[in-house]
Protein backbone atom coordinates (compact mmCIF):
# COMPACT_ATOMS: atom_id res chain seq x y z
CA UNK A 1 0.00 0.00 0.00
CA UNK A 2 1.28 3.94 -1.00
CA UNK A 3 -0.68 6.09 1.44
CA UNK A 4 -3.99 4.95 3.32
CA UNK A 5 -6.64 7.62 3.99
CA UNK A 6 -9.91 6.91 5.80
CA UNK A 7 -12.49 8.91 4.03
CA UNK A 8 -15.88 9.25 6.52
CA UNK A 9 -18.48 10.86 4.22
CA UNK A 10 -21.53 12.86 6.05
CA UNK A 11 -25.17 12.75 5.49
CA UNK A 12 -24.87 15.64 2.80
CA UNK A 13 -22.67 13.52 1.01
CA UNK A 14 -26.03 10.87 0.29
CA UNK A 15 -28.91 13.44 0.85
CA UNK A 16 -28.67 17.24 -0.01
CA UNK A 17 -31.76 18.78 1.50
CA UNK A 18 -35.56 17.62 2.37
CA UNK A 19 -36.28 18.01 -1.25
CA UNK A 20 -34.06 15.61 -2.96
CA UNK A 21 -34.65 12.24 -0.70
CA UNK A 22 -35.60 9.83 -3.32
CA UNK A 23 -32.98 6.81 -4.40
CA UNK A 24 -32.20 8.45 -7.35
CA UNK A 25 -31.54 11.36 -5.82
CA UNK A 26 -28.93 10.12 -3.30
CA UNK A 27 -27.22 8.59 -6.19
CA UNK A 28 -26.87 12.11 -8.08
CA UNK A 29 -25.31 13.37 -4.14
CA UNK A 30 -23.13 10.18 -4.03
CA UNK A 31 -22.18 10.88 -7.75
CA UNK A 32 -20.36 14.28 -6.60
CA UNK A 33 -19.16 12.63 -3.39
CA UNK A 34 -17.10 9.97 -5.46
CA UNK A 35 -15.50 12.67 -8.14
CA UNK A 36 -13.60 14.20 -5.22
CA UNK A 37 -12.73 11.04 -3.70
CA UNK A 38 -11.28 9.73 -7.09
CA UNK A 39 -9.29 12.52 -7.34
CA UNK A 40 -7.40 11.95 -4.37
CA UNK A 41 -6.95 8.55 -5.68
CA UNK A 42 -5.62 10.08 -8.40
CA UNK A 43 -2.68 12.06 -6.21
CA UNK A 44 -1.53 7.87 -5.11
CA UNK A 45 -4.07 7.21 -1.80
CA UNK A 46 -5.30 4.22 -1.35
CA UNK A 47 -8.48 4.94 0.68
CA UNK A 48 -11.37 2.88 3.25
CA UNK A 49 -14.38 4.98 2.97
CA UNK A 50 -17.26 5.15 5.74
CA UNK A 51 -20.54 6.84 5.71
CA UNK A 52 -23.60 7.69 7.23
CA UNK A 53 -26.97 5.68 7.08
CA UNK A 54 -29.30 7.73 9.45
CA UNK A 55 -32.00 8.62 7.38
CA UNK A 56 -31.76 5.36 5.26
CA UNK A 57 -32.17 3.11 8.16
CA UNK A 58 -35.10 5.49 9.33
CA UNK A 59 -36.85 4.93 5.34
CA UNK A 60 -36.06 1.38 5.71
CA UNK A 61 -37.93 1.52 9.65
CA UNK A 62 -40.94 3.43 7.94
CA UNK A 63 -41.59 1.31 5.06
CA UNK A 64 -41.37 -1.94 7.51
CA UNK A 65 -43.82 -0.33 9.97
CA UNK A 66 -46.39 0.71 7.13
CA UNK A 67 -46.02 -2.85 5.74
CA UNK A 68 -46.83 -4.49 8.81
CA UNK A 69 -49.81 -2.42 9.74
CA UNK A 70 -51.43 -2.31 5.80
CA UNK A 71 -49.83 -5.67 4.83
CA UNK A 72 -49.41 -8.03 8.29
CA UNK A 73 -45.87 -8.25 6.61
CA UNK A 74 -42.96 -8.69 9.43
CA UNK A 75 -41.00 -6.06 10.64
CA UNK A 76 -37.35 -6.13 9.98
CA UNK A 77 -35.42 -5.65 12.89
CA UNK A 78 -32.94 -2.79 13.75
CA UNK A 79 -29.84 -4.88 12.71
CA UNK A 80 -30.69 -6.16 9.49
CA UNK A 81 -31.78 -2.15 8.76
CA UNK A 82 -28.50 -1.33 8.77
CA UNK A 83 -27.00 -3.98 6.93
CA UNK A 84 -29.82 -3.38 3.69
CA UNK A 85 -28.63 -0.23 4.05
CA UNK A 86 -24.96 -0.60 3.84
CA UNK A 87 -25.29 -2.71 1.15
CA UNK A 88 -27.81 -0.09 -0.99
CA UNK A 89 -24.86 3.00 -0.02
CA UNK A 90 -22.24 0.60 -0.80
CA UNK A 91 -23.64 -0.13 -4.37
CA UNK A 92 -24.32 3.54 -5.20
CA UNK A 93 -20.86 4.54 -4.06
CA UNK A 94 -19.14 1.21 -5.71
CA UNK A 95 -20.94 1.99 -9.40
CA UNK A 96 -19.99 5.60 -9.05
CA UNK A 97 -16.61 5.06 -8.25
CA UNK A 98 -16.42 2.38 -11.22
CA UNK A 99 -17.96 5.18 -13.57
CA UNK A 100 -15.53 7.84 -12.15
CA UNK A 101 -12.47 5.03 -13.23
CA UNK A 102 -13.57 4.28 -16.66
CA UNK A 103 -14.20 7.91 -17.11
CA UNK A 104 -10.36 8.31 -16.18
CA UNK A 105 -9.14 5.28 -17.73
CA UNK A 106 -8.19 4.51 -14.24
CA UNK A 107 -7.69 0.73 -13.91
CA UNK A 108 -9.23 0.48 -10.30
CA UNK A 109 -11.74 -1.27 -8.35
CA UNK A 110 -13.92 -0.84 -5.59
CA UNK A 111 -16.05 -3.28 -3.09
CA UNK A 112 -18.15 -3.42 -0.17
CA UNK A 113 -17.77 -4.67 3.07
CA UNK A 114 -20.82 -5.37 5.40
CA UNK A 115 -19.16 -4.81 8.30
CA UNK A 116 -20.08 -5.44 12.20
CA UNK A 117 -18.72 -4.01 14.74
CA UNK A 118 -18.20 -5.63 18.14
CA UNK A 119 -20.16 -3.34 21.27
CA UNK A 120 -19.52 -4.10 24.60
CA UNK A 121 -22.90 -5.34 26.41
CA UNK A 122 -21.57 -3.60 29.68
CA UNK A 123 -21.44 -0.75 27.82
CA UNK A 124 -23.50 2.08 30.01
CA UNK A 125 -24.88 3.45 26.95
CA UNK A 126 -27.43 -0.14 27.13
CA UNK A 127 -28.65 1.09 30.40
CA UNK A 128 -29.49 4.65 29.06
CA UNK A 129 -30.85 4.82 25.46
CA UNK A 130 -30.99 7.95 23.84
CA UNK A 131 -30.72 7.31 20.23
CA UNK A 132 -34.49 7.91 18.39
CA UNK A 133 -35.57 5.82 15.88
CA UNK A 134 -38.78 4.81 13.49
CA UNK A 135 -41.85 6.79 13.29
CA UNK A 136 -43.42 8.82 15.67
CA UNK A 137 -46.24 7.24 17.82
CA UNK A 138 -48.89 8.24 20.09
CA UNK A 139 -48.63 7.43 23.42
CA UNK A 140 -51.28 4.20 23.64
CA UNK A 141 -49.00 2.63 20.94
CA UNK A 142 -45.61 3.93 22.18
CA UNK A 143 -46.72 2.08 25.70
CA UNK A 144 -48.39 -0.94 24.08
CA UNK A 145 -44.69 -1.39 21.88
CA UNK A 146 -42.83 -0.94 24.69
CA UNK A 147 -44.36 -3.77 26.76
CA UNK A 148 -44.44 -6.58 24.06
CA UNK A 149 -41.35 -5.54 22.04
CA UNK A 150 -39.51 -4.45 25.07
CA UNK A 151 -38.68 -0.97 23.59
CA UNK A 152 -37.80 2.02 25.34
CA UNK A 153 -40.04 4.63 24.37
CA UNK A 154 -39.91 9.00 25.23
CA UNK A 155 -42.02 11.51 24.60
CA UNK A 156 -39.98 14.02 21.96
CA UNK A 157 -40.46 17.69 22.30
CA UNK A 158 -44.34 17.37 22.10
CA UNK A 159 -43.58 15.93 18.44
CA UNK A 160 -44.90 12.48 19.87
CA UNK A 161 -43.21 9.37 20.98
CA UNK A 162 -40.48 7.50 19.42
CA UNK A 163 -38.24 4.38 20.17
CA UNK A 164 -35.08 4.98 21.49
CA UNK A 165 -31.54 2.59 21.37
CA UNK A 166 -28.35 2.80 23.08
CA UNK A 167 -25.12 4.39 21.13
CA UNK A 168 -22.52 2.21 22.60
CA UNK A 169 -18.72 2.87 21.75
CA UNK A 170 -17.39 0.72 19.25
CA UNK A 171 -14.56 -2.04 20.39
CA UNK A 172 -13.20 -3.80 16.95
CA UNK A 173 -14.38 -4.35 13.38
CA UNK A 174 -15.42 -7.81 12.83
CA UNK A 175 -14.10 -7.96 9.48
CA UNK A 176 -10.77 -5.85 9.93
CA UNK A 177 -8.54 -8.55 8.29
CA UNK A 178 -10.93 -8.46 4.84
CA UNK A 179 -10.74 -5.09 5.29
CA UNK A 180 -6.75 -4.84 5.30
CA UNK A 181 -6.64 -7.43 2.46
CA UNK A 182 -8.78 -5.29 0.18
CA UNK A 183 -6.60 -2.69 0.96
CA UNK A 184 -3.29 -4.29 0.10
CA UNK A 185 -4.75 -5.49 -2.94
CA UNK A 186 -5.13 -1.60 -3.88
CA UNK A 187 -8.91 -2.31 -3.48
CA UNK A 188 -10.69 1.03 -2.57
CA UNK A 189 -12.81 -0.70 0.11
CA UNK A 190 -16.31 0.77 1.68
CA UNK A 191 -16.81 -0.61 5.13
CA UNK A 192 -18.28 0.82 8.54
CA UNK A 193 -21.48 1.94 6.65
CA UNK A 194 -23.50 3.92 9.28
CA UNK A 195 -20.99 3.19 12.19
CA UNK A 196 -20.88 -0.71 11.49
CA UNK A 197 -24.01 -3.24 12.32
CA UNK A 198 -23.52 -3.26 16.28
CA UNK A 199 -23.16 -6.90 17.61
CA UNK A 200 -21.96 -8.34 21.15
CA UNK A 201 -19.96 -11.37 21.73
CA UNK A 202 -22.10 -14.13 23.75
CA UNK A 203 -20.75 -15.77 25.96
CA UNK A 204 -19.34 -19.16 23.99
CA UNK A 205 -18.01 -16.73 21.31
CA UNK A 206 -20.52 -16.30 19.10
CA UNK A 207 -21.55 -12.99 17.81
CA UNK A 208 -25.43 -11.67 18.00
CA UNK A 209 -26.62 -8.30 16.90
CA UNK A 210 -28.23 -6.37 18.81
CA UNK A 211 -30.95 -3.39 18.67
CA UNK A 212 -27.76 0.12 18.82
CA UNK A 213 -26.48 3.21 16.91
CA UNK A 214 -23.05 3.50 16.62
CA UNK A 215 -21.83 6.65 15.96
CA UNK A 216 -20.04 6.42 12.36
CA UNK A 217 -17.52 8.77 12.86
CA UNK A 218 -16.74 6.80 15.56
CA UNK A 219 -16.82 3.51 14.08
CA UNK A 220 -14.39 5.40 10.97
CA UNK A 221 -11.74 6.44 13.71
CA UNK A 222 -11.29 3.00 15.04
CA UNK A 223 -11.24 1.66 11.44
CA UNK A 224 -8.47 4.45 10.81
CA UNK A 225 -6.49 3.36 14.06
CA UNK A 226 -6.74 -0.43 13.03
CA UNK A 227 -5.56 -0.21 9.61
CA UNK A 228 -3.02 2.73 10.66
CA UNK A 229 -4.06 5.11 8.28
CA UNK A 230 -1.72 7.99 7.40
CA UNK A 231 -4.82 10.10 7.26
CA UNK A 232 -8.02 10.40 8.41
CA UNK A 233 -10.69 12.69 6.42
CA UNK A 234 -14.29 13.82 7.97
CA UNK A 235 -16.43 14.93 4.86
CA UNK A 236 -19.30 16.94 6.33
CA UNK A 237 -21.39 19.76 5.83
CA UNK A 238 -19.41 22.99 6.73
CA UNK A 239 -15.95 23.52 4.61
CA UNK A 240 -14.54 24.46 8.12
CA UNK A 241 -14.65 24.12 12.13
CA UNK A 242 -16.02 26.64 14.05
CA UNK A 243 -15.49 28.39 17.62
CA UNK A 244 -18.55 30.14 18.66
CA UNK A 245 -20.64 28.70 15.29
CA UNK A 246 -23.36 30.74 14.06
CA UNK A 247 -22.45 33.27 16.72
CA UNK A 248 -21.95 36.87 16.15
CA UNK A 249 -18.27 36.34 17.07
CA UNK A 250 -17.76 32.87 15.30
CA UNK A 251 -14.43 32.42 14.02
CA UNK A 252 -13.16 29.79 11.51
CA UNK A 253 -10.29 27.11 12.94
CA UNK A 254 -7.59 26.76 10.51
CA UNK A 255 -5.58 24.25 12.34
CA UNK A 256 -5.67 23.04 15.86
CA UNK A 257 -3.58 20.55 17.91
CA UNK A 258 -5.21 17.77 19.97
CA UNK A 259 -4.58 19.90 23.67
CA UNK A 260 -6.19 22.57 21.88
CA UNK A 261 -9.23 20.32 19.93
CA UNK A 262 -9.34 19.10 23.73
CA UNK A 263 -9.43 22.42 25.17
CA UNK A 264 -12.55 23.48 23.26
CA UNK A 265 -14.32 20.43 23.60
CA UNK A 266 -14.47 21.21 27.43
CA UNK A 267 -15.62 24.64 26.37
CA UNK A 268 -18.50 23.50 24.80
CA UNK A 269 -17.36 25.17 21.20
CA UNK A 270 -19.22 21.89 19.44
CA UNK A 271 -22.84 20.17 19.23
CA UNK A 272 -23.49 17.30 20.78
CA UNK A 273 -24.77 15.19 17.74
CA UNK A 274 -23.04 17.54 15.04
CA UNK A 275 -19.76 18.38 15.36
CA UNK A 276 -18.64 17.05 18.76
CA UNK A 277 -18.43 13.02 18.01
CA UNK A 278 -16.35 14.33 15.06
CA UNK A 279 -13.94 16.16 16.87
CA UNK A 280 -13.81 13.64 19.73
CA UNK A 281 -13.02 10.85 16.99
CA UNK A 282 -10.01 12.65 15.50
CA UNK A 283 -8.76 13.14 19.23
CA UNK A 284 -8.99 9.14 19.63
CA UNK A 285 -7.28 8.81 16.25
CA UNK A 286 -4.06 11.01 16.81
CA UNK A 287 -3.72 10.10 20.44
CA UNK A 288 -3.11 6.34 18.93
CA UNK A 289 -0.76 7.64 16.56
CA UNK A 290 -2.51 9.01 13.75
CA UNK A 291 -0.42 11.71 11.77
CA UNK A 292 -3.19 13.93 10.80
CA UNK A 293 -6.76 14.47 10.20
CA UNK A 294 -8.93 17.02 8.33
CA UNK A 295 -12.61 18.23 8.35
CA UNK A 296 -13.92 19.59 5.29
CA UNK A 297 -17.24 19.46 3.26
CA UNK A 298 -17.22 17.09 -0.20
CA UNK A 299 -16.35 19.89 -2.50
CA UNK A 300 -13.57 21.13 -0.80
CA UNK A 301 -11.99 18.13 -0.19
CA UNK A 302 -8.72 18.50 -2.93
CA UNK A 303 -8.40 21.84 -1.67
CA UNK A 304 -8.03 20.98 1.85
CA UNK A 305 -5.52 18.41 0.94
CA UNK A 306 -3.82 20.72 -0.63
CA UNK A 307 -3.55 22.77 2.59
CA UNK A 308 -5.89 26.04 1.02
CA UNK A 309 -9.09 25.12 3.23
CA UNK A 310 -10.79 23.00 5.70
CA UNK A 311 -9.71 22.58 9.27
CA UNK A 312 -6.43 20.27 10.41
CA UNK A 313 -6.22 19.01 13.34
CA UNK A 314 -2.42 17.51 14.07
CA UNK A 315 -0.71 15.82 17.34
CA UNK A 316 1.30 18.08 19.75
Amino acid sequence: MGKVAVVAIGGNSLIKDKQHVSVQDQYNAVKETTRHIVDMIEKGWDIAIGHGNGPQVGFILRRSEIAAKVAGMHEVPLDACGADSQGAIGYALQQNLYNEFKRRGMTKSAATVVTQVLVDKDDPAFQNPTKPIGSFMDEEEARRRAKENSWTVVEDAGRGWRRVVPSPIPQKIVEIEAVRKLLDAGIITITVGGGGIPIVEEEDGTLKGVAAVIDKDFASSLLARSIRADLFLISTAVEKVYLNFNKPNQKAIDQMTVSEARRYLEEGHFAKGSMEPKIRAIIWYLEAGGKEAIITDPEHLTAALEGETGTRVVPD
